[in-house]
């Protein structure tokens, strides 16, 4: 199990890695993806070109209450094939077609596998580093703007 797989209790370990895989892509900026352009082979067919269009966010009360539409996003989506057979989808924030188009190439090298450990250590290991960094960077900003309530208690005895 490499460090891009987070099982869930009886989920199939396959689709937790490629979900990881994926939950990284979405957080890499464009440029870090273009890297994964070096390692497609030719021959790539896009299934469905990269398009933008917007998709419908709902939201719940306290996480637990009747769901709502809460407005829409823009999303930029592709598919790709591999001349292997393997395919890939990426679905991205925003309206970079290129980046989806990237994050699908990605998601089909994954599934591929031949190319996996490459992957990882070439775009997926310094993208996850470069993610907890900012984590922890962000983490340290709001602890140091953290304020601690208490209250003072009066006897009226």
């Amino acid at each position: 199990m490499t460090a891009f797989q987070t099982p869930t209790p009886g989920s199939d370990p396959a689709v937790a890695a490629r979900r990881a895989v994926m939950a990284l892509a979405a957080k890499a900026t464009a440029h870090e993806l273009k890297a994964v352009r070096e390692l497609a082979p030719a021959g790539v067919v896009d299934l469905r070109p990269p398009e933008t269009g917007l998709v419908m966010l709902r939201g719940r009360i306290g996480g637990s209450g009747a769901p709502f539409n809460l407005g829409e996003a823009t999303v930029a989506r592709a598919a790709v094939r591999l001349p292997s057979g393997a395919t890939g989808f990426g679905h991205v924030l925003g309206r970079d077609r290129a980046k989806a188009r990237d994050a699908a190439l990605l998601d089909a090298l994954w599934v591929e596998g031949e190319s996996r450990d490459r992957l990882e250590r070439e775009i997926l290991t310094p993208l996850a580093a470069r993610i907890a960094r900012d984590e922890t960077r962000r983490t340290a900003e709001v602890a140091a703007t953290r304020v601690d309530f208490f209250t003072l208690v009066r006897g009226d005895d």
